[in-house]
């Protein structure tokens, strides 16, 4: 069962009273309001609900739930917004054009606004742990001060990737401190990667406590690893308001992060805390099974209540109807983003990733059955694609709300500590130094059969540095599609704007059936298999081409425009350069109320 946040009215009242009303999935009010942080905060049952309260902004309607995740991280070398050609506000969000008066975003409750909510709750816990608390390693205090550290470290690390340099907080606000400017991320990547480091001391390893036993929890491994994230991010390149370049901090230089996030990743490995699940089918299934038992592959999620969140409302195959076998959350449900045409024939046709990853078909309108109608997948076009890592029809739980699903966002896995290990031991010690974890990733995605060529022949040529680094910007490709974290990964490699135009020549050459792409069939042939609700295909992998038999239909694999279409050119604006376009602006509405004090850089 997921974890449910049930936070105690008395510490919200006490300690928060600051913040807007609390879902009701949260909050349980019977108790008194009148305990103070002293009472609170040396007591191990009233601070994790306390700790609890730092989560709940996460999933307020403007903030992660339906604005920041939706939207931030689309439109990269591999998935896009599937209306990115249509003119208005949501595509703004993903084309690299957005404006500080974006109607999706330009208000009070924005994820802006709700992730300095949730870092005010934490800066208040933070404070009451260190003065009442007693938070030493291994006692609950210091289980919940290193999550105290770790959910502010996750809301600054997602606010410096989506708006650069922003306020630094680490205190709770006081008349003093109410209006503050921007600062250098630089200040706030080294606060939250020494917080980390702290954190790690006192957090338990996955499933060595009854708290960690979760990833709804923040444990070792996690810490670990998403220090590691952070030493590359602060590294790597970056727009500054004086160009793209990396920090000129000597204490966030590349050679002093690669080598923290080598000793992180390594330590993560080699503490056996965490595994690949055994097939990458496996994982996606799981996830969506919503299954949170800590010490697998997910080191943690960002949690939702049955009755929030919008992953697969946003991301999973699409459902057409508003109700069918699999699901009853309303007509239309995902399908808003997904990969970039050419990505599924980027793969190796043998990696086990590809069809879990890319999946050409939807499920159309619903036939009124018992006792839920019934849909069947139905085939698209070539240029729109879905998310096969999010689909309804893996849960176990049938969604019913019609705005929410519920489901977790995987927030770090597994596979990126190896791919982050690979590529500083890479960048560090050499290419044999990084083959390892690269063919421990590569090992799950091929058959046995295929291993010997695909991941042994296929590592073991990479001897040199440069051709492992390429190596490893394709795994992450092709291990991370739809999880939208490649956007960071472009801008840290300064392959922002390379990649994006690679990919817009791509989706031309795919529509044309030129270069890279002639090969690709321009007719399939498919037919309902024995259940009469799922599709078989032919016609999908280069090469088949050949008429399967009476018992397919065919259809054209074709492009709905032509190859100077506007949807291949709205991967980005027209005019706009990706790389002065790296952040969305500060929204208007927090210029107007900064008492002078925010500004918007790069152009805005």
């Amino acid at each position: 069962m997921k974890h449910k946040l049930i936070i105690a009215g008395l510490i919200i009242s006490s300690l928060f009273s600051s913040c807007q009303q609390f879902e009701d999935d949260y909050l349980d009010t019977d108790a008194p309001s009148t305990l103070k942080p002293e009472l609170i905060f040396s007591d191990a049952e009233l601070a994790k609900g306390a700790i609890d309260g730092i989560k709940v902004p996460f999933a307020e309607t403007n903030s992660y739930r339906g604005r920041f995740l939706p939207y931030y991280g689309l439109n990269t070398d591999v998935e896009w917004y599937n209306a990115s050609q249509t003119a208005g506000d949501k595509a703004d969000l993903c084309v690299y054009d957005a404006k500080p008066s974006n109607t999706e975003m330009n208000n009070i409750t924005n994820a802006y606004a709700m992730m300095y909510m949730g870092i005010e709750r934490a800066n208040i816990c933070i404070d009451g742990i260190r003065k009442y608390g007693n938070p030493l390693p291994g006692t609950e205090m210091g289980q919940l001060l290193g999550e105290a550290l770790t959910l502010r470290a996750i809301y600054y690390a997602d606010l410096i990737k989506a708006w650069g340099d922003v306020p630094a907080r680490f205190e709770p606000i006081t008349t003093a401190t109410l209006y503050l400017p921007k600062s250098s991320r630089d200040v706030i990547y080294k606060q939250i990667i020494a917080d980390l480091g702290e954190a790690s001391t006192l957090v338990a390893w996955p499933g060595t406590t009854s708290y960690t036993s979760t990833v709804e929890h923040v444990n070792r491994a996690f810490v670990k690893g998403f220090r590691a994230r952070l030493a590359l991010a602060a590294s790597g390149y970056q727009q500054y308001p004086d160009g793209v370049r990396r920090s000129s901090d000597p204490e966030l230089s590349v050679a002093t992060m690669y080598a923290l996030a080598l000793k992180e990743s390594r330590e993560v490995i080699e503490s056996g805390s965490a595994h690949l699940e055994s097939t990458f089918e496996g994982l996606w299934r799981k996830y969506n099974q919503e299954i949170t038992t800590a010490g697998g592959e997910s080191l943690w999620e960002l949690p939702f209540s049955n009755g929030r969140g919008r992953m697969l409302f946003t991301f999973a195959v699409k459902h057409t109807s508003a109700s069918d076998q699999f699901q009853q959350n309303g007509a239309n449900r995902g399908g808003v983003a997904g990969p970039l045409p050419f990505v599924f024939y980027d793969y190796d046709q043998s990696d086990l990733r590809r069809d879990v990853t890319c999946v050409p078909y939807k499920w159309g309108t619903a036939v009124a059955a018992s006792p839920y109608p019934i849909a069947k997948q139905e085939l698209g076009t070539l240029d729109t694609w879905y998310f096969g890592k999010y689909r309804y029809e893996w849960m176990t739980r049938r969604v019913t709300s019609d705005n929410d699903d519920g489901v977790n966002k995987m927030y770090m896995r597994y596979a990126e500590v190896l791919l982050i290990a690979a590529e500083t031991a890479n960048e560090l010690e050499g290419p044999s130094a990084a083959m390892s974890y690269l063919k421990e990733v590569r090992r799950r995605s091929f058959s046995a059969a295929d291993q010997a060529v695909k991941v042994e022949n296929y590592v073991n040529a990479l001897n040199s540095k440069e051709a492992m680094f390429n190596a490893l910007v394709l795994e992450n490709k092709y291990e991370f599609t739809g999880e939208m974290e490649r956007k960071q990964n472009l801008i840290r490699w300064n392959l922002l704007k390379v990649k994006l135009d690679e990919a817009k020549q791509k989706m031309a050459d795919l529509s044309a059936r030129t270069g890279d792409y002639a090969n690709v069939p321009a007719t399939l042939y498919y037919k309902y298999k024995t259940d009469n609700v799922s599709l078989d295909i032919y016609g999908l992998n280069r090469g088949e081409t050949t008429n399967p038999g009476a018992t397919y239909s065919s259809i054209a694999w074709t492009w709905t425009g032509t190859a100077a279409d506007t949807k291949i050119n709205s991967l980005y604006k027209t005019g706009v350069n990706p790389d002065n376009r790296q952040f969305w602006p500060i929204w208007q509405v927090f210029l107007d109320g900064s008492n002078g004090q925010l500004k918007n850089d790069y152009g805005y």
